[in-house]
């Protein structure tokens, strides 16, 4: 959630850019996919990468939570939504064994989630959600070595491969990784991995810096385009980028500041059109607040006018947080036997049919 950082070089290749005041908003129905995320199996890891099992809070409601799946098929029904990401912890899927396999009790519950986003018709995005750590030490530079980190992922392809509606998203947000050209080295041997036992589906690429969208052209992103299938082709190798719009971009502050254009997804767009790539957004969020309508609907706007480089958004987030004290709360609420939307999700990021 967290995303920090520098201006990126603006190149010079042209992007369709909205008008300064746009009157009506660009129907989302032009990008491909659209979603919210649904938290809490990642609930208790921290930033470094150190997640407290106990304090996983999993969106089911037959295990005692929040009713993630209703969530979802709310949004895939009455909001014509078609992707969703999963968040959750490492520890929590091998139940604190580095190296070890997925852990039948804990691993089930996780699986009880993504059958029922893929019950939906939508995609489905899994998401380690670790920072590119393990208890504070760095996959492939210190830490976790690339063998233990590419276990899981062969685990996880052997499990979903055979969907192609199920998205590996490899890691959530690295940062303050020392070696850019190491940790590209370590999503190249995870993707190696996935392919032995997943031909074809989407895996999402993160960077260093928070995969920020704002300085991916110009830091991780480079490295990243080196990173191949086994048959050389970069097919459904998708670039991860997440932004915020608050006045530091952590998307920890309830009004936002920025619509992003100028200053990141015009500069990503150019840089993925020059170099043939597309990318997802699968963070991004702010409160519900009028400042945060205006500049979200901004964002993602061009980013449905960008379509041959942007393939969806995915809202951070419904699932278990609270939709009463959580600040970036996409959380819909009961109404009857219906549901209703967060004033954001309703202005920004409801499709229409």
């Amino acid at each position: 959630m967290l995303d920090i950082l520098s201006l990126a070089a603006v190149m010079a290749v042209t992007v369709t850019a909205l008008p300064a005041h746009p009157e009506t908003r660009v129907t989302a129905a032009g990008i491909q996919l659209v979603g919210v995320n649904i938290a809490g199996f990642d609930f208790g890891c921290s930033i470094q990468g150190e997640c407290n099992i106990a304090k996983a809070v999993p969106p089911l409601s037959n295990a005692g939570g929040a009713d993630g799946v209703g969530q979802m098929q709310h949004f895939a029904k009455d909001d014509n939504m078609n992707i969703f990401r999963l968040p959750v912890g490492w520890q929590y899927l091998v139940n604190g064994k580095l190296g070890g396999t997925l852990d039948s009790n804990n691993f089930g519950r996780y699986n009880q989630l993504v059958q029922a986003c893929l019950s939906t018709g939508a995609y489905c995005m899994l998401d380690i959600h670790n920072y590119a750590r393990w208890d504070g030490q760095i996959i492939g530079q210190g830490g976790p070595n690339n063998a233990q980190f590419t276990n899981l992922w062969t685990q996880l392809a052997s499990k979903y491969g055979n969907n192609d509606k199920v998205i590996f998203g490899l890691m959530n947000e690295p940062h303050d990784v020392p070696d850019n050209d190491k940790w590209a080295d370590t999503v190249q041997e995870a993707v190696t991995a996935i392919r032995a036992v997943a031909k074809t589906n989407m895996i999402a690429l993160p960077g260093n810096d928070w995969t920020s969208a704002q300085v991916m052209p110009t830091k991780s992103g480079p490295a990243l385009l080196k990173v191949k299938n086994p048959d050389g082709t970069t097919d459904n190798l998708i670039i991860d980028v997440h932004k915020y719009l608050d006045s530091d971009n952590s998307g920890t502050h309830t009004e936002c500041v920025t619509d992003n254009i100028s200053n990141a997804f015009q500069p990503l767009a150019t840089w993925l059109k020059a170099n043939n790539r597309k990318a997802i957004l699968s963070e991004t969020g702010g409160g519900n607040t009028e400042s945060c309508k205006k500049y979200m609907c901004q964002q993602l706007d061009f980013l449905n006018q960008n379509t041959d480089v942007f393939l969806g958004y995915i809202g951070w987030s419904a699932g278990s947080f609270s939709p009463q004290t959580y600040e970036l709360s996409e959380v819909p609420t009961r109404s009857g036997n219906g549901w209703v939307d967060s004033a954001l999700v309703k202005a920004c990021f409801v499709r229409k049919k």
